[in-house]
């Protein structure tokens, strides 16, 4: 047998299907709900009040793009902690499922697609609601969905890899607040990195919600020559992200 079995990763992957449909509309809803509020707040709000222009953007369009990251990284790692830890502890998914012939190897990749896939079409939700807020629509951002899709591969396995850490789920909130929030803020979103600290720009570059706004903001507004690094980072990132996924669930799972 091969070391990925397709058969093995659809059948995963058809159960999550299953189980989504059961709940898609509320996701839908608030997946499409949440960034006009962002922007209805940021954009109009805080754009006509405060700043008008950031970078040579209209603010509106500067958030909106920025939301694209927000979207991708709370649709994404979440899903993969929570879930991961409820079917793991709670409904013994994960045990009945490797009864069947399939390893973990299988179990986490089909996990991180799925969620990669979701969190693909949520992510690219921001930046067609701000396209009726006046941003023009342009070549490059057919590229986002692949971005967004990278992206949250890497964040779904950072999900699925805390959630086979941590003892309890309380935990997961010294992730949300060391980790999770700060990523969240300084990712270039709501303000330029640039008018940070020198050792915060350098913790920012390092953050991939950072690279993915920049990499959706440069398909809206053209591209620029560091973007192959930018994407070969989040590559990096979610393969990283996979390979440690897969350890960590390996010693939960695995006697």
């Amino acid at each position: 047998m091969r070391r990925l079995e397709p058969a093995a990763i659809t059948g995963i992957m058809s159960r999550e299907v299953a189980n989504f449909r059961t709940f898609w509309k509320s996701t839908v809803f608030s997946s499409t709900v949440e960034p006009i509020v962002y922007l209805l707040a940021f954009g109009l709000g805080l754009g006509a009040t405060v700043v008008s222009q950031v970078d040579g953007l209209d603010y509106v369009e500067f958030v909106g793009t920025g939301m694209v990251a927000t979207a991708v990284i709370f649709s994404s790692v979440f899903p993969a902690m929570f879930g991961t830890f409820v079917k793991h502890r709670f409904q013994n998914t994960y045990d009945a499922i490797l009864a069947a012939p399939v390893d973990v190897e299988e179990l986490v990749t089909a996990e991180m697609l799925w969620i990669g896939l979701r969190a693909a079409v949520f992510g690219c939700f921001p930046l067609l609601i701000t396209m009726l807020f006046g941003l023009d629509p342009a070549p490059g951002m057919l590229l986002v969905p692949l971005f967004c899709f990278v992206t949250s591969l890497g964040f779904a396995g950072f999900g699925i890899a805390v959630a086979a850490t941590v003892a309890k789920i309380d935990q997961f909130n010294y992730v949300t607040t060391l980790l999770v929030t700060p990523m969240f803020l300084v990712a270039g979103t709501f303000f330029p990195i640039d008018e940070l600290p020198d050792w915060a720009q350098v913790v920012a570059n390092l953050n991939p919600l950072y690279q993915l706004v920049e990499l959706v903001r440069h398909a809206a507004f053209g591209f620029e020559p560091t973007d192959l690094i930018r994407f070969g980072v989040l590559v990096l990132f979610s393969l990283v992200a996979w390979r440690i996924g897969i350890r960590q669930l390996s010693k939960r799972l695995i006697d």
